[in-house]
């Protein structure tokens, strides 16, 4: 598992429940240090030890776990890079979906050895969709969930989500589109902040 799944892992634990529930986390998965390099590979067995030491450190179920995991790579300002990649996908919440598919690719062009969920998205209409989701880690999708719920958010949509189970092909979820104008969303613009311009450009 690339390093810088794990160390996302590490900082939502970090920033959200504390420093110290972190080094337990870090104790209870047995890992011998504090901290994850963003650009090492690390076995897949020790991601699976830090989310186990996850729900018993935090209490709660790997599924919440991982959707506030979803939540936080969005919402968190430190993970911005993320949230700007993902909004390129379109003006609308519709149109960022119909670009899911693609952010695979996009994050290896970014980095060729991050490996992130393949999506698969079927419209069932015009207001419904389900998203395919398949990744080594078990609940993969309730992280999509996650970061999905944010992104609505993000966008201003009132959407349904619901993380619909597994099957050979992959976990399923659920994709209601209620309505794409129910708020304001968060300002985005395609340069970045503090970004200078270039003369002619």
């Amino acid at each position: 598992m690339h390093g810088l799944i794990n160390r996302a892992i590490q900082c939502y634990v970090r920033d959200t429940h504390g420093e110290l529930a972190w080094k337990k986390v870090a104790r209870h998965a047995g890992l011998g240090f504090e901290g994850f390099e963003t650009m090492l590979a690390y076995d897949d067995a020790v991601t699976e030890a830090v989310l186990t030491g996850c729900v018993s450190i935090l209490g709660r179920p790997r599924e919440t776990i991982l959707e506030d995991l979803g939540t936080f790579l969005i919402s968190n300002h430190s993970s911005d890079a993320l949230r700007r990649l993902l909004r390129f996908g379109g003006v609308t919440f519709t149109d960022f979906l119909q670009t899911l598919e693609d952010t695979r690719g996009r994050g290896r062009l970014a980095l060729p050895d991050l490996d992130l969920p393949d999506l698969d998205l079927f419209e069932i209409s015009p207001s419904l969709y389900t998203l395919q989701c398949r990744f080594p880690i078990e609940g993969a999708g309730h992280v999509i969930v996650g970061l999905l719920r944010a992104m609505a958010d993000d966008y201003g949509a009132l959407v349904l989500l619901d993380h619909d189970g597994e099957s050979l092909e992959g976990e399923m979820i659920l994709i209601q589109l209620l309505e794409m104008s129910y708020a304001a969303g968060r300002s985005f613009q395609l340069a970045i902040p503090g970004a200078r311009e270039v003369d002619g450009l």
